[in-house]
C-alpha cells in the first residue's frame, strides 16, 4: 500500500524507506517555532535540565505575538525571559516588538518554512504551514523544549482523510467558507489525530491565503495536520523568500484513506460558525438577520492581504465597530501602483485604537456613503514635527508619519475622490505609554543596535517637553471621504 504526502514527509526525516499509519517513529525537524506564551516554559524546562546549547540557532523562531506591546507585568517578564534567551544562546530568528507580526502569517513570509518541511511549534495552529506542503503540527513546551535541544521530535504517523475539491467559487464564497463547511460536516473530533490531505482539481482556484487560512482551521476538527499539494502558486509564492531549495512530495496513487470527504465550490455558499463550537455552522441563507456590534478582520487565520481588501471593499452602517488587524508587516502594491496598503502592525503605529472605535462609532450611520477613514498625526503641529525629527534621527526606516486604509466602499472610490477634509482630535498619552508606543512601532531601534539608549533618552526628552501634568496629548486628524461627520 502506497503513501500519503504526509506520510512521505515523515518518512524522509526520519530515515525510512516507507512508514505506516500508528508507527511509532522520530524525525528530524527543520524549524521550532514558539512564542510569548509557550516560550518561556519551554525555556525553563530547557535550562533547568541544564542544557546550555540549542541544536540550531538558525533552526528556531520565537515570535513575540500574543501580549505585545505588553499588557501587564507578567506578560513584559515573559517577553523579557524570551529575549535573553534568544540574545545569549544566538537565536537569528527572534521576532520581537516592532518586527514581528502573528506568528503563523510571519513564518511563511520570512521564507523560514517552505515545501517538504518538517515543522513543530508550540502553538495549536501551526498546522498553517501545510499550505506549503510542508508537515507541520502543533506541540506542548516540553516537546518545544526536546526539539530544541535535539532538533528531533517523535510522532505517531497518522492516517488520514482525503479532502477532494472541485470546482471553482462563487461570489463572496473564500478558503475560509470551505473549512467551516468541513468543520460543520465532520465535527471539531472529525479528524482527531488524522491528516487533511487536500487533493482535486479546485485546488487551482484557491489562492495561498484560501490555503493558507484552511491549513490553519485543521485543528479545529482535531486534524494532527492539513496539507496541500505543491503547484505553480506554491512556488510562485516561496520564490524570492528563501535561499533553500524546496522538497516536493506527492501522494502515491494506491495511498490509502479513513474516508474522502468531497467539497464543491460551486455549490459551496458562505458560512458562519455560532457559538460555541466550530462544527456550529450555517449557511448565509440558513441565518436569520442579526444586528451586528462589531467586525474585527485579522488573527493568524484572516489577517492577510486578501483579508484586508475584502474588507476595504464594504460599507459598515449603523453602530457596528470595525477594526481590521493585519497580521504582519508585509506590504503589496496594488494593480494599478496608485497606493501601497499596508498590511501590517505599521497601520495601525502611532494611532490610538480606542480614539478610532469611537471615530468609527461617529462617522458610520445608517445610509452613510463613508469611502474612508483615515486616521494620523497632525503633521503640521509642534509635537509631529519634532517627533518626526527623532524618528528620522534614531530609525533610518521611518519614512513619515502614514495613514492606513481603514474603510472603503471600493479602491476606486478611494483613487477618484481623493479630497480631504479633516476633523481635529487629540489622543493622550502618559509617559510609559507614550514610550512605549514608540518602541513598538515597526520603525524603532532594538536594544542590540548602539543608539538604543540614546533613543530612548531623546523620547522621554520629546515627552517633557510637550507634556503637561504628566499628560502628553497629541493632534489627531480624521479624514472622511464621501460622507460627512455625525455630530
Amino acid at each position: 500500500m502506497g503513501m500519503t504526502m504526509t506520510q512521505k514527509i515523515l518518512a524522509a526525516h526520519a530515515g525510512l524507506d516507507s512508514v505506516t499509519a500508528g508507527q511509532l517513529i522520530e524525525v528530524n525537524l527543520d524549524l521550532v517555532m514558539g512564542n510569548d506564551v509557550t516560550s518561556p516554559v519551554a525555556i525553563h524546562e530547557m535550562q533547568d535540565k541544564g542544557f546550555q546549547k540549542v541544536f540550531d540557532k538558525d533552526r528556531i523562531a520565537l515570535v513575540m505575538d500574543h501580549f505585545t506591546p505588553n499588557k501587564d507585568i507578567k506578560s513584559a517578564e515573559n517577553c523579557k525571559k524570551v529575549r535573553t534567551f534568544a540574545k545569549e544562546y544566538g537565536i537569528k530568528n527572534f521576532f520581537d516588538v516592532g518586527k514581528m507580526g502573528i506568528e503563523h502569517a510571519l513564518l511563511p513570509e520570512q521564507g523560514l518554512v517552505i515545501s517538504g518541511d518538517t515543522v513543530i511549534g508550540a502553538d495549536s495552529h501551526t498546522c498553517t504551514y501545510g499550505a506549503l506542503g510542508a508537515f507541520s503540527t502543533g506541540v506542548g513546551s516540553t516537546d518545544m523544549a526536546a526539539g530544541m535541544i535535539s532538533g528531533r521530535a517523535w510522532f505517531k504517523v497518522p492516517s488520514a482523510i482525503q479532502v477532494k475539491i472541485t470546482g471553482n467559487f462563487q461570489k463572496y464564497v473564500s478558503g475560509k467558507d470551505v473549512i467551516l463547511h468541513l468543520i460543520g460536516k465532520i465535527g471539531v473530533d472529525g479528524a482527531r489525530y488524522r491528516s487533511l490531505e487536500f487533493t482535486g482539481d479546485g485546488l487551482k482556484n484557491l489562492s495561498m491565503d484560501d490555503r493558507f487560512c484552511i491549513a490553519n482551521m485543521a485543528i479545529e476538527c482535531g486534524a494532527k495536520n492539513g496539507i496541500f499539494p505543491v503547484d505553480e502558486k506554491t512556488l510562485a509564492y516561496m520564490k524570492g523568500r528563501t535561499d533553500r531549495k524546496p522538497v516536493i512530495y506527492e501522494a502515491d496513487a494506491d495511498a490509502e484513506y479513513d474516508e474522502v470527504v468531497e467539497i464543491d465550490l460551486n455549490t459551496l455558499k458562505p458560512t458562519v460558525a455560532f457559538p460555541h463550537l466550530p462544527e456550529n455552522t450555517h449557511t448565509v441563507d440558513e441565518i436569520e438577520k442579526i444586528p451586528i456590534d462589531q467586525v474585527v478582520i485579522g488573527s493568524c487565520t484572516n489577517g492577510r492581504i486578501e483579508d484586508m481588501r475584502a474588507a476595504a471593499e464594504k460599507t459598515f452602517g449603523g453602530n457596528a465597530l470595525f477594526c481590521s488587524v493585519p497580521a504582519s508587516a508585509e506590504r503589496t502594491t496594488l494593480p494599478d501602483g496608485k497606493m501601497e496598503l499596508v498590511t501590517a502592525a505599521q497601520a495601525f503605529h502611532w494611532f490610538d485604537r480606542d480614539a478610532f472605535r469611537k471615530e468609527c462609532r461617529r462617522i458610520l450611520a445608517p445610509g452613510g456613503e463613508v469611502a474612508l477613514i483615515w486616521n494620523g498625526y497632525d503633521e503640521t503641529s509642534a509635537e509631529a514635527i519634532e517627533l518626526e525629527e527623532i524618528l528620522h534621527r534614531y530609525c533610518p526606516a521611518f519614512k513619515g508619519f502614514r495613514g492606513g486604509v481603514r474603510l472603503a466602499r471600493s479602491f476606486d472610490d478611494f483613487f477618484e475622490t481623493y479630497t480631504t477634509k479633516t476633523y481635529p482630535g487629540s489622543v493622550a498619552y502618559d509617559r510609559d505609554a507614550f514610550v512605549g508606543r514608540s518602541l513598538s512601532s515597526s520603525y524603532a531601534l532594538t536594544q542590540s543596535d548602539g543608539k538604543y539608549d540614546e533613543y530612548i533618552a531623546a523620547l522621554n526628552g520629546y515627552f517633557d517637553e510637550f507634556s503637561k501634568d504628566g499628560v502628553l496629548t497629541l493632534p489627531l486628524i480624521a479624514v472622511c471621504h464621501k460622507g460627512k461627520p455625525k455630530a
